[in-house]
C-alpha cells in the first residue's frame, strides 16, 4: 500500500496524551504502522557516560501509531489524504483543500 504519510510531512496528533500537538515527522517504520516525530511521546532514556558522551536522563521521542497522525493542509487544520492520477503519476492529495502535497 502506497504511504499516506511520509518523512518531512508536518502532522499534528489525533489522540493520546500529545493530542493536538503538531511536529515534522522524523522517520517511519511501515512494517510496524509507527512514526517518530520530532518532540512528540517524549519519554525518558538513561544513558551510561561513555569516553566521548556525558552520560544521564536524556529525553527520546519514541514511535507513535500512524492512525493516530494526520497531515496539515495548507490552512493548517488536519486532512485526510489521498491518491489520485496526476498525468501518469500518482499524487497525494488533501482531502480538504483538493491540493497536491
Amino acid at each position: 500500500m502506497a504511504a499516506k504519510l511520509k518523512k518531512g510531512d508536518k502532522i499534528v496528533v489525533l489522540t493520546g496524551k500529545d493530542k493536538g500537538k503538531e511536529g515534522t515527522i522524523a522517520s517511519v517504520n511501515p512494517k510496524t504502522g509507527k512514526a517518530i516525530v520530532e518532540g512528540i511521546n517524549i519519554a525518558i532514556r538513561h544513558v551510561k557516560q561513555s569516553q566521548n558522551s556525558q552520560g544521564g536522563r536524556v529525553p527520546q521521542a519514541m514511535p507513535i501509531q500512524l492512525s493516530n497522525l494526520s497531515l496539515i493542509d495548507s490552512n493548517g487544520k488536519a486532512t485526510r489524504v489521498g491518491f489520485k492520477m496526476d498525468g501518469d503519476k500518482k499524487v497525494r492529495f488533501a482531502k480538504t483543500t483538493g491540493d497536491v502535497i
